[in-house]
């Protein structure tokens, strides 16, 4: 017989307790290096585990609802021919849609766990619905403490939208448990009230969601949302209900800019990759950024001071089969159009084979959503928290513009104009200092050589 090798969950990041959503193989099955064995989802990603080596299923240790970690016994796998040593393989992933979310204050437990054998999930609890109305009130705490509770538990309240501070918890030392959210969400329901967390200590009083039997009206067919569209869901509404967004509208000039975009089109092809206008809209963002340095910052968990980030890692977002993702090009600043086109290229490829690892999503301090290649004259993209603004792109469209000439006289000639569609934080971004970003960069895409001072 074969030599027969354990293969366990590689190394995920800070990724813990995810749960197992699809098992890909069974016992018989040959598979080859590399091919997904399982795919796991947490809050932000998806990922796909790969077999480190060929052979034929023996076993398999875990089933769809169980929450793994790193070291978890994913299956037992026979080598196909002489034992090989198990590869570390690396995980690949997919984010969330909305855009990724900020850490949460006590998101991370204290010490990390020592890598364990998969857990069978909890039962579910349905999710509470955001809409309905929030008169439930709740004793303060106290700001500075930190509840007791693991990763998994930590999501599953994040889920329900409970505030574990406000909870108290039963197992060993006061951890909170599964239980005791569960507990907490029915006793909100049974007063009335969802346990809902407040934002910034304000409640929002909403009416109850319109309950409507749709089929009475005419044929209906009901599709499940995948959890990822849930939890994206929950991020964009907390994102939007949370910041006071505000969106300034502006279109630049870029005929001469597609001119030599498209003579320097075939050097790229040539080096392998494509030289699209998103690589100069990310290198006239970051020439922008360095002139306005309060749109490359974060407010801190007090709301109270900004953070000015010294780096530029811009967040692009990524249509793909499952969604919206957002993988982040680190030091823009430092990498030229070409290189941020070879990126750009590869970070998107990634994206839609599930490649992407979970640190590629994660760091943004600013994010461009273009929807150019699709159409559409203008939109309000929704701020990526903790960041504080984001850049929409929509079509560009030739169009006559007036053009005043040397000699006094001016007349039209048609050129191509890109709309441009900022979403900022007010709280931290008045609405003068957002048309001068916007007039600014309009003027680095109007003459890229402005990208070089």
């Amino acid at each position: 017989m074969n030599a027969v090798t354990e293969v366990l969950i590689p190394d995920i990041g800070d990724f813990k307790d995810i749960d197992v959503t699809e098992v890909l193989v069974k016992p018989g099955d040959s598979v080859r290096a590399e091919q997904s064995l399982i795919t796991v989802e947490s809050e932000k990603a998806s990922m796909e585990i790969p077999s480190p080596s060929a052979g034929v299923v023996r076993e398999v240790k875990v089933k769809i609802g169980d929450k793994v970690s790193q070291g978890a016994l994913v299956l037992l796998l026979e080598a196909a021919e002489a034992p090989a040593a198990i590869a570390d393989p690396v995980p690949v992933a997919t984010q969330v849609a909305a855009l990724p979310s900020e850490e949460k204050t006590g998101g991370k437990s204290g010490a990390a766990a020592p890598a364990a054998p998969a857990v069978s999930a909890a039962p579910t609890v349905p999710l509470v619905p955001a809409a309905v109305p929030v008169p439930y009130e709740v004793p303060p705490v106290d700001p500075l403490f930190k509840p007791h509770a693991s990763p998994s538990v930590r999501l599953f309240a994040r889920e329900l939208g409970v505030d574990l501070a406000r909870l108290k918890g039963t197992g060993p030392k006061g951890r909170i448990l599964h239980d005791d959210v569960r507990l907490f969400v029915k006793t909100a329901l049974q007063a009335g009230a969802a346990p809902v967390a407040k934002t910034a200590g304000m409640p929002f009083e909403l009416p109850a969601w319109p309950s409507v039997d749709f089929a009475k009206f005419g044929p209906v067919e009901t599709k499940p949302l995948s959890r990822l569209r849930r939890l994206a869901g929950a991020n964009l509404h907390r994102n939007w209900v949370s910041i006071p967004h505000v969106t300034q509208f502006d279109e630049a000039d870029i005929t001469e800019l597609e001119s030599f975009r498209k003579a320097s089109a075939g050097d790229s092809e040539r080096q392998g990759f494509k030289l699209t206008l998103l690589a100069f809209l990310i290198k006239a963002s970051v020439t922008t950024l360095r002139q306005f340095p309060h749109f490359n910052a974060s407010l801190d968990a007090s709301g109270e001071s900004l953070v000015i980030k010294k780096y530029f890692h811009v967040g692009v977002a990524v249509d793909t089969p499952d969604g919206l993702v957002v993988p982040v090009i680190r030091d823009a600043d430092r990498k030229g159009i070409f290189d941020l086109a070879r990126e750009l290229g590869e970070v998107s490829k990634a994206a839609r084979e599930k490649k992407l690892k979970p640190g590629d999503m994660q760091g943004g301090t600013f994010s461009i959503s273009s929807l150019g290649g699709i159409g559409g004259s203008a939109f309000t993209p929704i701020i990526n928290a903790p960041e504080v603004a984001i850049l929409g792109v929509s079509k560009s469209v030739t169009r006559p513009v007036w053009i005043d000439a040397k000699s006094g006289e001016g007349q039209f000639q048609p050129r191509l104009m890109l709309p441009l569609s900022l979403s900022y934080d007010h709280r931290v971004i008045d609405g003068a200092d957002a048309a001068r970003f916007t007039s600014y960069l309009v003027n680095v895409l109007g003459d890229i050589r402005r990208s070089l001072l």
